[in-house]
């Protein structure tokens, strides 16, 4: 082995000198290697340490030349001789331990101090001889001064370049608090006054001053904290992420900003790169500069490289998450909760979001989860305030009819509203004179839309409110506005001119008939005039032509759908909501307050208009004030958890260690409220444990022998009991029977078995509300205190020797309460004739003390005695209603458990324990172990995987992948399983389709129009024009989905294999194949009636699944089908589907 001479500092009493490592020799070696491309020169510290029998080159005689060499050095004293700047350097190394206490002054060993560094590599053989006492290094962990162990994954790459004045920190996990408090709050309306004392040199600077939020932010990124900003829209969030990426840039690691969709990251790539310039983008389809120190990707890429171990993870200083909101989105908000599961424990999260009510509760989750402190910073007011209007104009007549409904201080003005309905009024009753009594329909045709909207564009251009947002939702309704306004131009000539060379510059990079669409010359000629359309349905590149253009001021009104809601900061004057109801996909409601908030928010621009103003058009009627109260004014929606399982989540948990399926599970925010008081569970359960081990044993011999049993009885003859009433208590006859005048048995923690006659029958938001006459003691018994509250789990021993009910032991006296459904144990067939409301009255009455003397009034006197008799007539209880014969319940569980209840009531009086003196004293000894172990089992199961909700599915799932043989029997991910972690969606499908060769045959552009079914959203019918082969296709396909789907309902899943096979859209099989065939987009549109948008969107997603496709292939050992994926791709990857995007040019 070659001799290795390096500069080093050497444990065996050698100075820094260049030399050959010596057995036991810890050396500091400079390592020049660039890491990551940048070029750092990075100290690295090596145990260049080996045994002479380990090493067959090594004896022990070469040594002796270096040992007289070594014997002349003099001995060094590591306190005092290192050096932590080298000469002629600026900076240098801090190495004061953070954690452990100052040792005494003296001569420290550095092999001694960094030895739980273990730098011998982790070799597990080295590993063991360290471990041993006569080992090289087994004596030096005892005698180090300092006792506190070195994390393993420490290096001297964490030690902090120091300052000549200042020294500043570098980025740790933060100590867990003494306390369990994850989440703080931070007063955002407090100032920060000493804020640039506290950072003399910010790592970013802006050309205005921060909010007080912004810089309470500011301070905790210096801090190394994670955050969770919930602001209004447009208030500045993003100038905490550009700090967050200025200070990952200035300590040299990197900042990944997610967001929930590709066109959000295409522009804030832009936004980042002009104002930081070491900026990547990584989405579905485009990798620009990965090796950047900021990169902007969408959360799946996140997540897949959480799963893949990706290197970027390693140096990673902060995540951002933007747009946190957007995790209450059922289909993709799961991703949202697995990256925050799986992110590591040393990186730092910054939240931004819209305002939500519990962002307290989500940043709670996250803190319990990643065992550090969430800083919550919340803004109380918008920076631009909003006025809110009613508009009922439909003419240049009536275009004054403006009403203001909420001012910018948050008042709601009534005035207002009244004022909309007369003026809305009024003008019917005209019509009605002129046309007759019909009244107008609510949303009116394409004229009437017209007229509306031309009348409300002349108000605002006269009060100078452009440009204006019009939210509109529908696709088809944001086409027709913008094309009804073809009298309206609202560009003046320079205006023009700098629209069209800007199309002209953005349409280049077009092919010749593509530059023609339909689209884009219609699209173009709105934009010459101001006018612009923003959805789904608008091809990517015109979608990108109308932000810029809007960003510069030059639509003056755009027609846009609730996603441009969400995107970068593009504020307008004004806002407009077309209608206040939207369809969600299910049906049609109207908008959520978090809906409403979020599209107004738009409204107002900072810097530039004093207030904003949002308009609601009033077409029809006015809507109801309750209604607009509500969406105006009522609270967001809540962050709820999305969280479900997926095929790929499970297997790619069950490939790796780290983290099992059930810790996913265990960590979700759908299991945060059940798992946040585990520690107290924990602890409950340790007192539990230690009270049972000091109790006494029952003495259970002679005639208690029997004892456990009659226990066990009567606890199950309780819970028998209280689900046949509960059943009672459901169903409709049993609550018509708890009508005025009924005599009850109430049985709850004030009154035990106590009669009661119902005196009126009430309904809460929640259950019907029973106000009851009920027999007490006078005064009030303490009897039942004494043997404490009777729950369904105690029951009493007097309940199973024989039922009782309650008598007086004295003067009888009466009270009235209110009884939830549970308070009542039985249902007598008595029904008393009462006056329920003299008799509230006058016991309402009694309770003053003005009249507590009173006697009562002859009807309530009446009634307690009838009820006294009845109890002195019936010690054991009256007779009750039967649920099977008298409330007719036909229930199985109701009928099982009657028979079940006299079976248990025989078993019961035949127990001989009952007849032993010793019986209630041990009873009771044995009823409070029974209790707690009890209790202790509850706390168990609450601390088990048992309790997961999600767990039966897990189970099912799992048994799904093992039946088609992705996992064996004992979980390990077989080969089909791991193709499946291949797919980002339909992996089941995709998978069998592989394996069963269904796709080998095909040729690549059948494959790929074949595959459009699984991407494709927008419904239609593959049609009768296909060729012979692309038919058998589908039907191949969805037999292996009916077959997927068969298995699924096999192993428990409620899906059904109609829903299943459902998911299938095959609509634009015949757009796929031709386009693959090499077909000009501009004639695609007679094909289909699929909107651009949604055709291009399709025609990207099918070539990611058909990457996808190609890497599985190669995986398996399928050339051939992988080379047919790889041309499938590249037949789709052209023209404008895949233009590139303007943000990356």
């Amino acid at each position: 082995m070659a001799s290795l001479l390096v500069p080093q500092i050497c444990s065996k009493k050698q100075n820094s000198c260049f030399c050959h490592p010596q057995p036991g020799c810890l050396c500091m070696v400079w390592s020049t290697q660039p890491e990551n491309g940048r070029g750092r020169r990075i100290p690295g510290l090596f145990w260049l340490s080996w045994e002479p029998q380990s090493h067959p080159t090594y004896r022990p005689k070469d040594t002796q030349p270096q040992a007289r060499y070594w014997e002349a050095e003099e001995e060094i004293d590591f306190e005092k001789d290192l050096l932590t700047i080298p000469p002629g350097f600026k900076k240098g190394m801090d190495f004061a331990p953070k954690d452990c206490p100052t040792p005494a002054p003296g001569l420290l060993s550095l092999s001694c101090l960094l030895e739980p560094l273990d730098l011998g590599g982790g070799d597990e053989d080295e590993n063991e001889a360290v471990g041993q006492p006569g080992g090289p290094r087994g004596d030096a962990v005892s005698a180090s001064p300092c006792s506190a162990p070195l994390a393993r994954a420490s290096s001297l790459e964490d030690l902090v370049l120091k300052e000549a004045s200042t020294a500043v920190s570098t980025p740790e996990a933060p100590e867990p608090p003494s306390q369990e408090q994850w989440a703080i709050p931070v007063d955002a309306t407090s100032p920060v006054g000493d804020f640039y004392r506290l950072i003399p040199q910010p790592a970013f600077q802006w050309a205005f001053e921060p909010d007080v939020f912004q810089k309470q932010a500011i301070l905790h990124l210096e801090r190394h904290d994670s955050v969770f900003v919930a602001a209004h829209t447009s208030a500045g969030k993003t100038v905490v992420a550009e700090y967050a990426i200025a200070l990952a840039q200035k300590h040299m690691t990197r900042t990944i900003y997610t967001s929930p969709i590709k066109a959000l990251s295409n522009q804030k790539f832009r936004d980042f790169r002009n104002t930081f310039g070491d900026v990547g983008l990584l989405t579905g389809d485009v990798q620009l500069h990965p090796e950047a120190s900021c990169l902007i990707m969408t959360t799946e890429i996140l997540r897949s490289m959480l799963y893949s171990g990706s290197d970027v993870i390693r140096d990673l200083e902060w995540v951002i998450f933007d747009e946190v909101h957007y995790i209450n989105d059922a289909e993709r908000g799961v991703v949202w909760e697995e990256v925050l599961i799986m992110l590591p424990d040393h990186v730092s999260i910054i939240l931004l979001s819209a305002t939500v009510p519990n962002a307290l509760e989500f940043a709670d989750w996250i803190g319990r989860l990643k065992r550090r402190q969430i800083y919550v910073i919340s803004t109380v007011t918008r920076p631009v305030p909003l006025e809110h209007y009613l508009f009922t104009g439909n003419s240049s007549k009536t275009q004054g009819e403006l009403f203001l409904l909420l001012d910018s201080r948050g008042a709601f003005h009534t005035k207002g509203y009244y004022a909309a309905v007369e003026a809305k009024k009024e003008r019917m009753s005209k019509h009605a004179q002129t046309f007759g009594a019909k009244q107008p329909t609510h949303q009116g045709g394409p004229a009437q839309d017209r007229g509306v909207y031309l009348s409300l564009l002349a108000s605002l251009r006269t009060r100078a409110q452009l440009p204006v947002v019009v939210f509109t939702f529908s696709r088809g309704r944001c086409d027709e506005q913008a094309s009804g306004l073809t009298s309206l131009d609202l560009t003046t000539s320079s205006e023009k001119s700098e629209i069209h060379l800007f199309l002209q510059r953005c349409l280049a990079r077009l092919r010749g008939s593509d530059r023609q669409l339909p689209q884009v010359l219609h699209m173009s000629e709105l934009l010459n005039r101001g006018l612009g359309v923003h959805h789904s349905g608008i091809l990517p590149i015109l979608k990108e032509i109308v932000e810029m253009l809007f960003s510069r001021g030059l639509v003056k009104v755009l027609f846009a759908t609730e996603t441009f809601a969400m995107g970068v900061n593009m504020p307008a004057r004004t806002v407009v909501f077309d209608s206040m109801r939207k369809h969600d996909g299910s049906t049609f409601r109207d908008l959520l307050p978090g809906e409403y908030v979020q599209m107004a928010g738009r409204a107002g621009r900072r810097g530039l208009d004093p207030t904003g103003t949002v308009i609601l058009l009033c077409k029809g009627r006015v809507p109801e004030m309750a209604d607009l109260h509500r969406m105006m004014m009522g609270k967001p929606s809540q962050l709820q958890s999305q969280f479900r399982l997926t095929y790929t989540m499970i297997l790619n948990l069950l490939r790796v260690d780290a983290l099992r399926v059930e810790d996913m599970m265990k960590r979700s925010f759908s299991e945060f409220p059940s798992r946040k008081d585990s520690k107290a569970h924990e602890q409950a359960l340790a007192e539990l444990t230690k009270k049972l081990g000091a109790l006494e044993e029952p003495d259970m011999t002679g005639q208690l022998v029997d004892l456990p049993e009659y226990y066990s009885w009567g606890e199950e003859l309780t819970e028998t009991q209280h689900m046949i009433q509960r059943r009672i208590m459901e169903s409709v006859n049993g609550l018509k029977s708890l009508s005025a005048g009924r005599v009850v048995v109430v049985k709850n923690q004030e009154h035990h078995n106590a009669l009661g006659v119902i005196l009126q029958v009430s309904s809460n938001s929640t259950s019907r509300v029973f106000t009851t006459l009920v027999l007490c003691d006078k005064p009030l018994s303490q009897d039942a205190q004494d043997r404490g509250p009777a729950t369904a789990e105690v029951p009493y021993p007097d309940d199973l020797v024989g039922f009782k009910l309650f008598l007086p032991e004295g003067p009888c006296d009466h009270t009235v309460v209110k009884l939830q459904p549970g308070d009542i144990a039985a249902i007598t067939t008595k029904v008393l004739r009462v006056n329920g409301e003299k008799i509230l009255e006058d016991f309402s009455k009694r309770q003053q003390p003005k009249f507590k003397k009173d006697p009562p009034l002859a009807a309530v006197t009446t009634a307690v005695q009838e009820l006294l008799r009845l109890a002195q007539a019936h010690p054991a209880g009256p007779p009750t209603l039967d649920p099977v014969n008298d409330l007719q319940l036909k229930d199985m569980s109701v009928v099982e458990g009657g028979l079940r209840a006299r079976k248990l009531e025989e078993l019961i009086q035949g127990a001989q324990c009952v007849h032993s003196p010793r019986f209630p004293a041990q009873y009771l000894k044995l009823q409070e172990r029974m209790q707690i172990q009890k209790e202790m089992e509850r706390l168990r199961f609450l601390l088990s995987d048992q309790s997961l909700l999600l767990l039966p599915e897990y189970h099912q799932r799992v048994e799904v992948l093992r039946t088609l043989g992705y996992v064996d029997e004992a979980g390990t991910v077989k080969l089909a399983g791991r193709v499946a972690c291949a797919m980002s969606s339909h992996e089941l499908l995709l998978t069998e389709l592989m394996f069963d060769n269904a796709l080998s045959t095909l040729r690549p552009e059948e494959i790929a129009a074949l595959l459009s079914g699984l991407v494709c959203q927008s419904p239609g019918d593959a049609g009768d024009q296909l060729p012979n082969t692309l038919k058998q296709g589908i039907e191949c396909v969805r037999a292996v989905a009916k077959r997927i789907g068969e298995v699924q309902v096999a192993c428990g899943l409620n899906q059904t294999v109609e829903e299943f096979v459902g998911e299938l859209n095959f609509g634009l099989v015949e757009v796929v194949y031709e386009w693959a065939r090499g077909m000009p987009f501009s004639e695609l549109a007679g094909l289909s009636g699929t909107p651009e948008g949604l055709v291009v969107r399709c025609i990207q997603r099918l070539a990611e699944m058909c990457r996808s496709l190609r890497g599985a292939a190669r995986l398996v050992g399928e050339p051939v089908l992988g080379a047919k994926m790889e041309t499938a791709a590249t037949l789709l990857r052209r023209d404008i589907v895949f233009a590139a995007s303007l943000y990356t040019q």
